[in-house]
């Protein structure tokens, strides 16, 4: 066979194994026997390796995972996967009913979809190629797992659109898989898995995809990041599509014009969960029509159109076996009940929190008694009530200690709160807490500084404040317990990147009380670097939007501390970065053309790309949205602008063209 004949040959037969794998895989509806499919991938895998030459990434045979990779790499959002807020009963899903129909024009109707109990990834395609796969991550910043979700087969390596689409969706593994999987993991002795979600995650989270390739996960598709010149104008629109396009959605989905409706598909799925072969843990509710979501926004955290509504949990009965204390990283002593083993939920469950001792308190618990438990939204363990009936006598009260039981500094509970908290700045248990909480995700972000590494490395004197990282040495490190050259290595490669993070997350890593992630963005970008910040005085932060009393004073006296100013010139010396490296606030931004201006950006553009035109626009005040609605104040118009131009036209709205976008960049950044 020549080369010619190897190339139709190999086209023709990536079409067809393409199209039972639809058909099998997506529609589940086979038309041929698995040993046709079998024959004609193994006559593929014959001719690619006569002609390695013509094997491609789309290629129906390169599912079965690549070599293993060293770590995964970052992967940034550029339409951040926010998570939604919840629903638990009848009158949450009626008050945002009731808020989004006050908030927008005409009727309003909803979409209402099963809530895949797995984990949140992003597919992008580019010209009509699978190129990338991610994790949600943090909302912002993901890991990319591409090499891993080529292994699922629902997920189409190839598409009819050529234009860049990126879609979100939830990877999880069927119950058939799960069954087998923890089965041969039975028979290996090996640990069993919980439940298919944390199986599902673990497996996209190998870093050899053969392990998440033998695992048989499945995908469904139920969202869209970018498509930038989609003509879609609703949810539901877009979920055909996807279909179209032979990405695999749920098909149990439906459309609802009445709240009546919506709960009517919420009792009967409360009912039938238990007869799907996947776990889901609720019914998510959007507002079908893109502009009507558009109008309704954002809060921090989620979407104002859409929520979660959550099956109530399942409550079980155990045995509270005792009651232990932990220290947190501000001091708090925080109890959580030990718990004979029990099945909650699809997981076992032995430890739940218990917050204070005013609810121990409250609920009259004593160790041994019988309690009942559920998993609040379906994941944290929660003590709901004692049942007093099966007590015997035998049960012992629980008392708070006096002393903290880390340091045996004396406990005191602050004006207002109700938490016990150890004041020593000293303690052992805070400072290993504080450390812990610096190298986590939404702070530094160090890659192989998990909890047991840092217990491991405070327990062996190698660490005791956070400059202590940045002088940690190989020889010391390759000294411990599962502790190779390649992990030293890597550890140190990612303490020593962590040095140029942006400021903002050394602020939040830092833990000071009352900043959280995105108070600590807001001070970044406002005062810019670490020094500015130290600097400024309580009336001065309570100025700046976002910053309340309690946070300003907060900050205020954190910088007053002795042993943080010295720990910030520790780290300056050890050359952490202290300045913020985000996209600034443009002097003048407040009385710019965009200041206050909503901005929609539609069509190809050739002078700047997408990201950039975004970026300048938010860095001189202006907000960038997705869809033309009647609080759009610009459109800036590609080539190709489609309905986007023409609803704008209709509404009366101001359009320019990208030179027009062009000469505002100019203008602006010369004065």
């Amino acid at each position: 066979m020549d080369k010619q004949q190897a190339i139709e040959k190999v086209e023709a037969l990536r079409s067809i194994l393409n199209r039972y794998g639809h058909e099998y895989y997506v529609l589940d509806k086979p038309t041929v026997p698995d040993s046709e499919y079998d024959e004609k991938i193994q006559e593929l895998k014959k001719l690619e390796e006569l002609f390695p030459e013509l094997i491609t990434a789309d290629s129906p045979t390169q599912r079965i995972g690549g070599e293993p990779l060293e770590g995964f790499s970052k992967v940034e959002h550029n339409v951040p996967m926010l998570s939604l807020g919840n629903a638990f009963n009848e009158g949450d899903v009626r008050d945002f009913a009731r808020r989004a129909s006050e908030a927008v024009d005409g009727p309003i109707s909803f979409v209402c979809e099963l809530k895949i109990d797995g984990l949140a990834v992003s597919l992008t395609y580019e010209n009509g190629k699978f190129v990338r796969g991610a994790t949600r991550g943090d909302g912002t910043i993901g890991e990319d797992i591409t090499n891993n979700l080529k292994t699922i087969r629902s997920i189409p390596l190839t598409i009819a659109e050529k234009e860049t689409l990126e879609v979100r969706g939830e990877a999880f593994m069927p119950h058939k898989s799960f069954t087998k999987l923890n089965e041969e993991r039975s028979e290996n002795g090996e640990e069993l898995f919980a439940n298919p979600r944390n199986a599902a995650a673990g497996s996209l989270r190998q870093l050899d995809p053969k392990i998440a390739a033998k695992r048989s996960l499945d995908i469904f598709l139920y969202a869209v990041g970018q498509w930038p010149s989609s003509t879609l104008t609703t949810h539901s629109g877009r979920l055909e599509k996807l279909k179209e396009l032979g990405l695999k959605t749920n098909p149990e989905w439906k459309k609802c014009e009445t709240i009546e409706e919506v709960l009517e598909f919420i009792n009967y799925w409360t009912k039938e969960r238990p007869n799907l072969n996947y776990e889901i843990d609720g019914i998510v509710i959007k507002v079908d029509n893109l502009d009507q979501q558009e109008e309704l926004g954002y809060t921090a955290k989620s979407p104002r159109w859409a929520i979660a509504y959550k099956f109530p949990a399942e409550e079980v009965m155990t045995k509270l076996m005792d009651i232990e204390l932990s220290i947190g990283r501000t001091g708090v002593i925080t109890p959580t009940a030990i718990l004979e083993p029990v099945k909650v939920a699809g997981s076992t469950v032995g430890r739940a929190t218990l917050h204070n001792e005013d609810l121990i308190r409250e609920q009259d618990l004593r160790v041994g008694d019988t309690v009942v438990i559920k998993k609040a939204g379906d994941i944290i363990p929660k003590v709901v009530r004692v049942v007093e009936e099966k007590r015997t006598g035998e049960e012992e009260e629980f008392h708070m200690p006096t002393d903290c039981p880390a340091c045996g500094n004396e406990l005191v509970r602050l004006e207002g709160e109700v938490a016990l908290r150890c004041m020593n700045p000293n303690c052992p248990a805070q400072l290993m807490e504080g450390l812990i909480h610096f190298v986590s995700r939404n702070a530094m972000n160090i890659d192989g500084l998990g909890e047991k590494v840092i217990i491991q490395l405070f327990g062996e004197k190698l660490i005791h404040t956070i400059a202590d990282l940045y002088r940690l040495e190989r020889d010391a490190l390759l000294g411990l317990e599962r502790m190779g050259e390649k992990s030293v290595d890597n550890l140190l490669n990612a303490i020593e990147t962590s040095k140029e993070n942006s400021l903002e997350r050394l602020l939040f890593g830092l833990g000071i009380r009352f900043i959280g992630a995105k108070a600590a963005k807001t001070l970044a970008l406002e005062f810019e670097t670490m020094e500015e910040l130290q600097q400024q005085t309580y009336e001065e932060l309570v100025a700046v939007d976002e910053i309340g009393d309690k946070m300003a004073d907060s900050i205020v006296q954190y910088f007053k501390e002795q042993k943080v100013i010295d720990l910030l010139n520790e780290l300056k010396e050890l050359n952490v970065n202290m300045v913020y490296k985000g996209p600034k606030k443009a002097e003048g931004s407040s009385d710019s053309i965009f200041a206050g201006k909503v901005v929609v950006l539609t069509g190809k553009m050739e002078i700047f790309t997408r990201n950039e035109a975004k970026e300048f626009i938010e860095s001189m005040g202006g907000k960038v949205t997705g869809s033309v609605s009647k609080k759009t104040d610009i459109l800036i118009a590609g080539e190709d602008a489609g309905s986007k131009y023409d609803k704008a036209e209709k509404l009366g709205i101001m359009i320019w063209n990208e030179q027009q976008l062009k000469e505002a960049v100019d203008s602006m950044r010369s004065e």
